[in-house]
């Protein structure tokens, strides 16, 4: 991961004056941590952010959350200080070694010198006056300005000051090199790797051990395509150096290993289902567009392992409500009840998973449903701070619209013998200031890639209807 700033060289670092960085307030409120993360420059903080800071501290949102922490962190930096606080605090030491910069606050008052048609009472335009303040005082020093804010980068470019986004906390610059769970084999892979292979049977799958120099890069739970003479579809059991064993996969395209009548479409519906089924994988993560199965498949896992094999107790449920329109107000009933309208997605594919057995007929397919239900738990995520779910089947739908910290929030949740699915499409976030490369979707798919019992996979083709995948490439 990219630390910010993207230095090439530490000589050429040393060489260089170091920057002077001006940290707008929704940079502290989306990570807590910020002024630690900017290694050997210094860090500016205006006395309006400090303000507006102050501001958002009261209530129990993660804004509210996240401003307390920051002022926290603000604390232990002041009263570690020794030396004048207009000569700078260094981070050293609070942070750990972590940052080896300094942090600056405002402490003098700053004369704005703005263009007339800027209202200098807002607050984004005072903190723009500092910025053309430190410009003139440090024209020998880079001062940038960091901000969330669009509208703010954008209006400091057009004032001559440099901005830039926060980029530390994004996984990638660019989604298109996120981990995709699948790795497409050479051609000439079985000539370099099948010399000296074994292979026995285990659970009824085939495995191999082999040896070459494509082990190395192979990763825990990756799924392995080859294609022509000798077509393979395999997952990595281990990785040892340059000894890799990969296990041949169920068949869920076939009717005999259908869960809960659902059978895959397509090859990356047959490797989800393979996550989803094998116990010894603990994490799931399935991205993929609209009308790609995501929830349904993972439903009929749940399903098929609560009711069926009886391996997890219940099936847990829970989504972030941001709206896509307008807010509809107050929603009257219990937990359960005002988590109804959000849950539009899971009455669907009940509905479809109730309909996959054509002999049970109306009565048989209403106490299949109740049945369902019961095992079926609606939760928010406001209340899941501090508990614990045991022998639990936790999906977490929508989560590319978490942050990385709600997410490590959730998955810590999880006790023993509980699994925990995320589903998302990171092209669909409606959480204001999260990105494709800063969402906690995308933040878990690339830390946990490789972890022995964790699993990805992107699933590509939508199986919908024509209709919804023609839209969805020409919309």
């Amino acid at each position: 991961m990219t630390r910010q700033p993207a230095v090439s060289a530490r000589s050429d670092a040393a060489a260089r004056p170091k920057k002077l960085f001006v940290l707008d307030t929704n940079v502290l409120m989306h990570d807590p941590t910020s002024v630690y993360r900017f290694e050997e420059h210094d860090v500016f903080l205006p006395i309006m952010t400090l303000e507006e800071l102050d501001n958002h501290k009261k209530g129990l949102s993660e804004i509210a959350r996240n401003a307390r922490q920051v002022t926290r962190t603000l604390d232990e930096i002041v009263t570690s200080m020794d030396e004048a606080i207009d000569q700078g605090i260094k981070l050293s030491e609070p942070s750990h070694q972590l940052a080896s910069g300094r942090l600056f606050l405002q402490t003098e008052a700053i004369a704005s010198d703005l263009p007339a048609g800027l209202p200098t009472a807002k607050a984004d335009n005072q903190i723009l006056a500092v910025l053309i303040h430190l410009q003139r005082r440090h024209p020998d020093r880079p001062v940038i300005l960091v901000s969330k804010d669009i509208n703010m980068r954008i209006k400091a470019r057009t004032l001559g000051l440099q901005a830039q986004d926060y980029f530390n906390d994004k996984v990638l610059q660019d989604t298109d090199l996120l981990y995709t769970g699948i790795r497409e084999l050479p051609p000439d892979f079985w000539g370099e790797h099948a010399r000296g292979m074994e292979s026995w049977k285990h659970d009824g799958r085939t495995r191999y051990r082999l040896k070459g120099p494509l082990c190395a890069h192979l990763l825990h739970n990756q799924f392995l395509i080859a294609e022509g003479e000798r077509p393979l579809h395999a997952s990595v059991r281990e990785v040892s150096g340059t000894t890799a064993e990969i296990e041949t996969l169920t068949d869920y395209t076939h009717a005999r290993n259908s869960v809960w009548g659902i059978t895959a479409r397509n090859r990356e519906q047959n490797f989800a289902l393979n996550l989803l089924m094998n116990p010894e994988i603990d994490f799931v993560t399935l991205l993929g567009q609209a009308g790609t199965g995501k929830t349904l498949l993972t439903l009929a896992a749940g399903l098929t392992q609560v009711l069926e094999t009886r391996r997890y107790s219940e099936i847990i449920i829970t989504r972030v409500t941001v709206p896509v329109g307008e807010d509809i107000g107050f929603l009257p009933g219990t937990e359960e009840e005002k988590m109804g309208p959000w849950m539009g997605a899971l009455e669907d594919n009940l509905e479809v998973l109730n309909k996959s057995d054509e002999n049970a007929g109306d009565w048989g397919r209403a106490a299949t449903h109740d049945l369902i239900r019961n095992r079926i738990k609606v939760k928010s995520l406001n209340f899941m701070r501090g508990r614990t779910f045991l022998n639990r089947f936790l999906i977490i739908d929508e989560a590319q619209n978490l942050t990385p910290k709600q997410m490590k929030t959730l998955i810590t949740r999880a006790g023993p013998t509980t699994k925990v699915i995320c589903l998302g499409n990171i092209a669909q976030i409606d959480t204001p200031y999260l990105t494709e490369g800063s969402s906690g979707l995308a933040y878990v798919v690339d830390r946990f890639k490789g972890w022995k019992h964790a699993g990805h996979i992107t699933l590509q083709r939508g199986e919908r209807s024509r209709l919804a995948d023609h839209a969805a490439e020409v919309l």
